[in-house]
């Protein structure tokens, strides 16, 4: 009698501590996998990132992240329902730099090339690089091209482009390796829609050929309201070499290709806003470097945590004459900054990051459910500049501020240890290589910002060739270019990547990374993992 072997998961690779890499065996099974887990979350799933071969599933614990790993095993996967979402038509100029270079590529002409794009229904497997970046795979593949070998610095908004057996339409100006065909007007991520991004995964598109593109009008969008005059808050007198705003960051927009972003040394800023009686979500002030300067509108209660420094205020111009002296603050400790008090951050005795809460919480509207900053997708508010006015919420959790902490030790000149588990694509190196990870001392480079950390040091080289197909990745990911030289993955991380994984550093050691200054120095401790995942022989 013949039966039909149920479709599971080939295996599951961890992924640090907070998530598990689901390896599968193609496409269809990572459409029927995705869809599953969003119907039917498993317990403590928080979000689930599709790619080509692969999906990855973050849990909130490490425990529940075993369970989810060691459950994934067990599923049997049935094929999505198709939902008839109806069609989502691009309208598309075919008049793109890379188009003759497609045509050469594929052997078709260049109206062969554009009768295939328009001639087929593209369906969004996944989305990921940036906010409404939907990678979609078509009814064939003869549109099947190699990604450029040397990728462009800036590609414009609306490019309709291909790249492996995928074809996509950038969302914003942004580097990019894929081959331009087109370009449309189709806003592919807007935020004042009830769905920011045009199309999801599983949605079914069609691209059509027209002469002239025309942009969607924002007529219908509401005037952008005047800065409304605040009574009380912060007024941003120099904002130093950067500071923005950040709260605990905002989970689950992962399908969107958004991350999470947050406070980079979140209990820093958990610690400055038990300080001042708030809850440990609220938004604060995340500065670098020192050089931030405030004053306080109406009286404040305030506390600074993160790198040590000094904290120095100013009494209000008015009073300076009357010989009104200037004061000194402690660290960790919640203090008053009266009506017109300017407060001024020192450069950091040691570490990088700087976290400042108000009592009540910095009040700026919330994107998706979180009031942080995002750089790299440009979700949240911009950057603080002189002159800025931030109201202040009502945050509070406690009638009462919190009693001055101790003072945690932070990254000088010396070396930061930083504990790493192997990671899901540990086996694309020799052990010499990952030897060499862990024996040297890496030097933050200039380059490094809230995306990632770029090192310097002795490059380490891959046993394999090839590329790796994009997947999932995370903050602590460590991945390695063909370069050789590790790039630490922080919060405003793309959710895709395309570089192998060779380890990820322990979540409670991402505080510690996020206070390594430039020019600091780094050492990575192999930590040994003994999750492991095993596929169930079938009976």
């Amino acid at each position: 009698m013949h039966t039909t072997t149920a479709k599971r998961v080939r295996s599951v690779r961890p992924v640090g501590t907070r998530a598990v890499l689901a390896e599968l065996d193609g496409l269809q099974d990572v459409l029927a996998l995705q869809d599953m887990l969003y119907k039917a979350p498993l317990p403590g799933q928080v979000d689930v990132l599709a790619a080509a071969e692969t999906v990855m599933v973050v849990g909130e614990s490490a425990a529940a992240t075993r369970a989810i790993g060691a459950r994934l095993l067990e599923l049997e996967l049935s094929a999505p329902e198709i939902a008839d979402s109806g069609l989502v038509v691009i309208d598309t100029v075919y008049d793109g730099d890379d188009l003759a270079d497609v045509a050469e590529l594929t052997g078709l002409s260049v109206d062969g090339v554009i009768a295939a794009h328009t001639g087929q229904i593209w369906t969004v497997a996944f989305a990921g690089f940036a906010p409404g970046f939907g990678y979609m795979v078509g009814e064939n593949e003869a549109l099947t091209v190699p990604r450029r070998p040397s990728p462009r610095t800036a590609v414009p908004a609306g490019s309709v482009a291909l790249g492996g057996q995928y074809s996509a339409v950038y969302p914003r100006r942004s580097p990019g390796g894929w081959q331009l065909i087109g370009r449309t007007g189709a806003r592919m991520w807007d935020l004042e829609r009830s769905q920011p991004a045009l199309v999801r995964p599983g949605d079914r598109v069609q691209y059509r050929a027209v002469r002239e593109i025309v942009t969607s009008s924002a007529s219908t969008l509401p005037e952008p309201e005047a800065e409304r005059h605040a009574e009380s808050g912060l007024r941003i007198l120099n904002p130093g070499a950067q500071s923005l705003i950040q709260d605990l960051g905002r989970r689950g927009f992962g399908p969107l290709g958004v991350s999470a972003a947050g406070a980079l040394d979140r209990a820093s800023l958990r610690r400055a806003n038990r300080l001042v009686g708030n809850g440990s979500s609220a938004a604060g002030i995340e500065s670098v470097n020192g050089g931030l300067t405030i004053e306080a509108v109406g009286d404040q209660v305030i506390a600074v945590t993160g790198a040590p420094t000094t904290l120095a205020i100013q009494p209000p111009s008015w009073v300076e004459s009357e010989g009104a002296a200037a004061r000194t603050v402690a660290m960790s400790t919640p203090f008053a900054l009266l009506d017109g008090e300017v407060l001024t951050l020192g450069a950091p005795e040691s570490g990088f990051r700087n976290y400042v809460a108000i009592r009540g919480g910095v009040d700026v509207p919330e994107v998706l459910g979180s009031r942080s900053a995002d750089t790299m997708s440009g979700i949240g508010p911009a950057p603080l500049v002189i002159g800025q006015m931030l109201p202040v919420g009502e945050a509070t959790v406690s009638t009462a501020v919190g009693s001055p902490e101790l003072q945690p030790e932070f990254p000088g000149t010396g070396v930061t240890e930083l504990d790493v588990v192997p990671g899901p694509r540990a086996d694309w190196f020799e052990q010499e290589a990952l030897d060499s990870l862990c024996s040297q001392e890496w030097v933050v480079t200039p380059q490094s910002n809230r995306v990632g950390m770029r090192l310097d040091g002795t490059p380490l080289e891959r046993s394999r060739e090839g590329e790796l197909p994009s997947e999932g990745t995370m903050a602590g990911a460590l991945q390695i270019p063909p370069a050789g030289l590790p790039v630490l993955f922080l919060a405003d991380h793309p959710i895709t990547g395309g570089y192998p994984v060779i380890g990820v550093v322990r979540d409670e050691h991402l505080d510690r990374a996020a206070q390594v200054p430039i020019g600091g120095r780094i050492r990575f401790r192999f930590v040994p993992d003994s999750t492991t995942f095993t596929n169930t022989p079938e009976k």
